[in-house]
């Protein structure tokens, strides 16, 4: 017995992460692609007080079967996955990572922005499949970036990182939140406005809101119906905030021009999903935070969570704040 907490981390991850832990916990890593089921799960986390947790699901009926677990440690901002309540319920600290992806989550959104609105796959299958030297037909004109206005749907971290991305393209930029953000208005100059305004004047919509009961369904079918036909709607957040048929239907019938998407309300996106379909949207698999040095970055953040809890007993980055009140009652 080394004495020391133990901590199970449900995949493979870069190794650099896990070497936060030397000297201060043990460590078990599962599977790639991590446990099949809850029950292996189970299996796997044992006696464990800490788990890092891999991908962005924990059922209730897992964290309820362990008994020893004191922290959930998510690597990455979203904790939607995760059963709060039964976690709270058992007196167990959930923390996410929420500085880590926020320039590559930035950096993907300023992507799928500039791909959607000048066409780059489209243009990129254009030159490989023979047409351009074939010269049958002209390559449809592109959108502008620079000088169009962007409308940010959620103003924290990343939101604001990809208004500062904007800035160089001289964008003009309207943000809403649910909390005025004078610091970030004053770098950027952007604008807060009301939902209803921004969906009115922005040429680029991104959304950058975590998934929640208000987030849900955020975007459908009424707010897609206030946008620009020139609109391009990007979405780095959650799937579920847009209302994914809605959306396909109005790229479909052309009442907005373009989306640019690295998250879907079915993950992985099935291959008869009708957006694939569609030639006016630019398709990547849930990307956003995937570059190694992201990934490392995430690793520890969510590993230090973790000795925060087990070793210094001061939590950090906790999203369910009322279990503190509960733990320091007992």
């Amino acid at each position: 017995m080394s004495g020391l907490p133990e901590v199970f981390v449900r995949e493979p991850m870069p190794q650099e992460g896990l070497q936060v832990f030397e000297g201060k916990a043990t460590w078990r890593v599962g599977p790639p692609g991590g446990p099949a089921d809850d029950e292996e799960f189970v299996r796997l986390l044992g006696e464990a007080e800490g788990c890092m947790l891999v991908g962005n699901v924990m059922s209730g009926r897992v964290i309820r079967q362990a008994p020893r677990l004191r922290v959930i440690s998510r690597i990455g901002v979203g904790y939607d996955g995760v059963d709060l309540g039964a976690a709270t319920a058992c007196g167990i600290i959930v923390c996410n990572a929420p500085e880590a992806p926020t320039q590559a989550t930035a950096d993907l959104t300023f992507g799928l922005i500039l791909a959607a609105a000048r066409r780059i796959p489209q243009a990129h299958n254009y030159t490989l499949s023979g047409e351009w030297a074939r010269a049958r037909r002209p390559f449809p004109l592109a959108s502008e970036v620079h000088g169009r206005t962007l409308g940010i749907i959620g103003f924290g971290r990343i939101g604001q990182a990809v208004a500062r991305r904007a800035v160089g393209f001289g964008m003009p930029i309207l943000y809403h939140d649910l909390e005025a953000k004078p610091e970030a208005e004053a770098a950027t100059g952007a604008k807060r406005v009301d939902l209803e305004v921004l969906l009115r004047e922005a040429d680029f919509i991104s959304l950058h809101v975590p998934l929640t009961a208000q987030t849900r369904g955020l975007i459908g079918a009424r707010e897609i119906a206030k946008m620009k036909a020139s609109a391009i709607v990007v979405n780095a957040s959650r799937g579920p905030v847009v209302d994914q048929k809605a959306l396909c239907e109005a790229l479909r019938e052309k009442r907005i021009a373009a989306a640019g998407l690295d998250v879907y309300e079915e993950e992985p996106l099935p291959a008869d999903d009708p957006l694939i379909g569609l030639d006016n949207v630019v398709l990547v698999p849930h990307i956003a935070s995937a570059t190694y040095e992201t990934r490392v970055l995430m690793a520890k953040e969510a590993a230090e969570n973790i000795l925060a809890v087990l070793i210094e007993g001061r939590p950090r980055n906790v999203v369910n704040p009322e279990v503190l009140s509960r733990l320091r009652a007992v």
